[in-house]
């Protein structure tokens, strides 16, 4: 970062808050924009960004997302990489009538995220192969097969991990290879 960073630009705010469903982290402006933070607060105070959580703010000039909270559930994690996964993934691929009550992130290294609403969240760790990996909604969600093999792992009730793979199954969304290996891991599991 140059010394003090550059002024804050409306221009390049838009750009990275429309990749991320109309919101950006003080962290990423800093780093990325290479923004002084000064600059971004008073961004904030003048009102052109609305503080949705910690560290984290929507550019009241974009039309609003119905799905804002998963986005903020990624963001606040800090990682780049950071993938919705486990049982939020089964609920946004609709396989499954699972309903968490936490947002699920996988991240590829450890991170201590230090906030006051992370009874709301679970972060897992996990590596994932850009395989495991699509997208939904301009967020990284993980695919169905690897959804229902975390969960297995995680243990969600085997009833909604069995009809996740009879509605995989049937729409597509699990591949036959996946299904039946997953199938007798649902089996081994009991």
């Amino acid at each position: 970062m140059s010394q003090g960073g550059r002024p804050l630009t409306r221009d390049a705010l838009v750009d990275l808050a429309e990749a991320q469903n109309g919101l950006v982290t003080r962290q990423q402006a800093i780093d990325e924009l290479d923004v002084d933070p000064a600059a971004f607060d008073a961004f904030v105070a003048r009102g052109r960004l609305e503080r949705v959580a910690r560290g984290i703010y929507r550019y009241p000039h974009l039309p609003g997302v119905e799905h804002e909270p998963y986005q903020v559930a990624l963001l606040r994690t800090g990682d780049p990489d950071a993938v919705l996964s486990h049982e939020t993934a089964l609920a946004i691929h609709d396989i499954s009538d699972v309903n968490p009550s936490r947002y699920h992130v996988t991240v590829p290294r450890p991170r201590r995220i230090r906030r006051s609403d992370n009874d709301r969240h679970v972060v897992h760790v996990q590596r994932l192969t850009p395989g495991q990996v699509t997208w939904w909604q301009q967020m990284q969600v993980v695919t169905p097969s690897t959804a229902i093999e975390q969960c297995l792992a995680y243990g969600t009730p085997t009833y909604l991990l069995r009809q996740a793979l009879e509605r995989g199954a049937r729409t597509g969304a699990v591949p036959r290879d996946d299904l039946n290996r997953l199938t007798e891991a649902l089996e081994r599991r009991g």
